[in-house]
């Protein structure tokens, strides 16, 4: 082959390759069948010996803790924006003696997806449509818009 031939193959493996999708895992890392070794009635030191140190929790004075192990995988493509493909949360419930009341296993089906790092607070009823954002740059800021 002469080397134009090779610059056009490298050329094309390397679009290839930058279509290809990168994959980014973040927060805590089940170890495999670790969930399934949860009971009620278990002390709290037991479930952080097999599940370790949770992503984070939540303490209610009456009722008493959880915890909850979060995971979430992503996938980006070259310069698109990164998408989540995957998400479980692991909540673990405790009373006031630490001792598992319940435990439950979401993913990414049962809820709705919230940028956490948008600093913003999602509010129902305050989207705008494409037609809305683009009218409101015209008008300015008119009530309804």
């Amino acid at each position: 082959m002469r080397a134009s031939h090779w610059l056009v193959v490298a050329s094309i493996a390397t679009l290839i390759a930058s279509c290809s999708p990168t994959t980014d895992y973040h927060g805590y890392l089940a170890k495999p069948g670790a969930f399934g070794q949860i009971s009620e009635g278990m002390p709290k030191t037991e479930v952080e010996g097999i599940l370790g140190s949770p992503s984070t929790t939540a303490s209610i004075n009456f009722q008493g803790d959880s915890n909850y192990y979060i995971t979430s995988v992503t996938e980006s493509r070259s310069f698109l924006q990164a998408k989540e493909v995957n998400r479980e949360v692991i909540a673990v419930r405790f009373d006031r003696n630490d001792q598992v009341t319940s435990f439950a296993q979401y993913g990414l089906e049962d809820g709705r997806i919230i940028n956490i790092n948008s600093r913003e607070t999602p509010i129902v009823g305050n989207e705008r449509s494409v037609l809305q954002d683009i009218f409101k740059g015209i008008l300015g800021s008119k009530p309804g818009f």
